[in-house]
């Protein structure tokens, strides 16, 4: 009796922990909110503990002459830093250059970034399953757009070509700062379905663009836990101050036609237009080693901040998660449920089985 008693209590905190039940501690004080707004780093740090702190910044949605209050808090522990934020910016957004297809509205970003993040044996894929970073201001990188080359979609353009709509796998999905344009604002960012205003490229914000003389602050954080940081890193060799390039250019020659091919010159629209061939200081996921520290830099050119994650992307940042929990939670709950009815009910057969035994032997 005592080992089924066992099995079922120990379900049953799996199942709580699964619901949320549990409580983290984090070694971080709460600090007073910091207004950052339009604000220019300096940290060059690439441990994510090093900017637990508040942020609240009223902003204004421009087009829409709308007030928002942009709130970023992180903190950490041993291991790991935890950010969560409304995806409200640090500055004034949707400016006369975004055609948003919806309003940005408020969201509830929670992500877990590793402190001490190592580098895979191999390279993962940017996905659309995933945000592919995000930003000290609170704002995700989802680089990876939806949009392609559909020439039977009712939607095409005079190019064959969709911005929204074309999922997982296509033979040519389109540089989101490419030919076509998706609506974004002045700072490569736009609105998805739902209100989430994300990047899709160089932010343009949190760091001077123009200061050449300064190697450029950590910005944000990659799902994988490295550090993400502008465009100027100091080279240790030479001491000076260098810009980090990509090392992926356009492929020579003409696309193929037919068979859903564009057709065309390799001219950037499309992000198969380029490969990587070692022409710049970065590597294929945009990143590099400088002064012990690997991290990403922010590039003028494809593919902009990340190529691909060069560790592993922690579950947090996968777009469903927040759906995914409480579904794995409810399963875990019925399913413990259904276990302990099932005990029951064989329990009380064998009891009805064993009455009826001594029943027959009297």
């Amino acid at each position: 009796m005592k080992k089924p008693v066992k099995l079922i209590a120990g379900l049953c905190a799996l199942a709580l922990l699964l619901s949320g039940c549990s409580s983290s501690v984090s070694s971080s004080e709460s600090i007073a909110a910091q207004d950052i707004k339009d604000a220019v780093l300096s940290n060059l740090s690439g441990d994510c503990a090093d900017y637990s702190v508040n942020y609240e910044t009223a902003v204004k949605d421009v087009q829409r002459n709308l007030d928002f209050t942009s709130t970023v808090a992180l903190s950490d522990d041993s291991t790991k830093c935890t950010l969560t934020a409304n995806d409200i910016p640090n500055y004034d957004f949707n400016d006369g250059t975004g055609r948003f297809a919806e309003d940005a509205t408020e969201q509830d970003i929670n992500l877990t970034i590793a402190r001490n993040p190592s580098k895979s044996t191999s390279t993962t894929e940017l996905s659309l399953f995933n945000y592919s970073a995000v930003m000290l201001n609170g704002v995700v990188l989802d680089q990876v757009a939806n949009g392609c080359y559909a020439p039977d979609d009712a939607s095409a353009d005079s190019d064959g070509n969709i911005a929204n709509g074309c999922g997982l796998w296509t033979d040519w999905r389109l540089d989101p700062l490419g030919k076509v344009s998706l609506g974004t604002d002045s700072h490569n960012a736009h609105v998805q379905p739902g209100g989430l205003y994300h990047y899709h490229g160089d932010p343009r914000a949190l760091y001077d663009l123009t200061d050449t003389s300064h190697a450029s602050p950590v910005i944000g954080f990659a799902a994988d836990g490295f550090p993400i940081y502008g465009t100027f890193f100091l080279n240790e060799a030479t001491g000076e101050v260098e810009e980090a390039t990509s090392g992926y250019t356009l492929k020579t020659g003409s696309r193929p036609t037919g068979d859903n091919n564009p057709g065309g010159t390799y001219d950037g629209t499309y992000i198969q237009d380029y490969e990587f061939t070692d022409a710049g200081t970065l590597d294929k996921c945009n990143g590099m080693t400088v002064n012990g520290q690997y991290g990403y830099y922010v590039t003028k050119s494809y593919p902009y901040v990340m190529g691909c994650y060069s560790g592993t992307p922690d579950l947090s940042f996968f777009k469903f998660w927040g759906v995914a929990i409480p579904a794995i939670s409810a399963f875990a709950i019925v399913g413990t449920l259904l276990i302990v009815v099932a005990f029951v009910l064989i329990r009380r057969r064998r009891i009805r089985r064993n009455v009826a035994t001594v029943g027959s032997s009297l």
